[in-house]
């Protein structure tokens, strides 16, 4: 599907058509990942605004089991590869929408804390890349339930990422605070 995305992007004219096509199989996601990406629900992620690539590959995770959620492994089943192409340019296009800090001491300390831990890999402005998740104005819950997987996975691939051990070495209150921080990013 990689290859796929790689041939779309290269015809205008065929991306605005799947993007159009990606549009319309993003109203069936509204439901849960709200207008446009952005989730009103704390613990299902935004899709605005991400890597095309990387939601493409976290589409195959769904498809081929390895990232388990039963509704997403059958919706993404369902799709064929332009619907997936169309619905990953759709999103990518989108903006996350900003949510200030309700609590700006948190935020600050969270600041801090991302420098240090979660810069090198997601970037400066969160945005991530075709490998890594963007991660600013990410859902809190959301944050919270994959810190948590990454803190405890035991086996597979979360074990094995380099998010493990950089997770397991934060304490409660930094976790907390970069959740905060990272939910507040622009």
């Amino acid at each position: 599907m990689s290859a796929r995305l790689k041939e779309v992007q290269a015809n205008p004219a065929l991306e605005e058509s799947l993007f159009k096509l990606g549009r319309r199989v993003a109203a069936v996601c509204i439901h849960c990942h709200g207008e446009g990406g952005n989730s009103l629900n704390p613990d299902i992620p935004n899709l605005a605004g991400q890597n095309p690539a990387y939601l493409l590959e976290q589409l195959r995770l769904f498809a081929t089991g390895q990232r388990r959620n039963e509704f997403m492994e059958g919706m993404i089943k369902s799709m064929n590869s332009d619907e997936k192409v169309g619905m990953v340019l759709f999103y990518s296009a989108q903006k996350v929408v900003h949510k200030p800090s309700t609590n700006p001491t948190l935020a600050e300390k969270g600041k801090a804390v991302y420098q240090q831990q979660c810069l090198a890999c997601h970037g400066a402005n969160g945005l991530g890349n075709e490998k890594i998740a963007g991660i600013a104005g990410q859902q809190p819950g959301y944050l919270r339930k994959m810190l948590d997987r990454y803190r405890t996975a035991q086996s597979g691939p979360l074990a094995q990422s380099v998010m493990t051990p950089t997770v397991r070495s934060m304490n409660e209150p930094d976790l907390q605070a970069v959740i905060a921080f990272i939910n507040s990013m622009p």
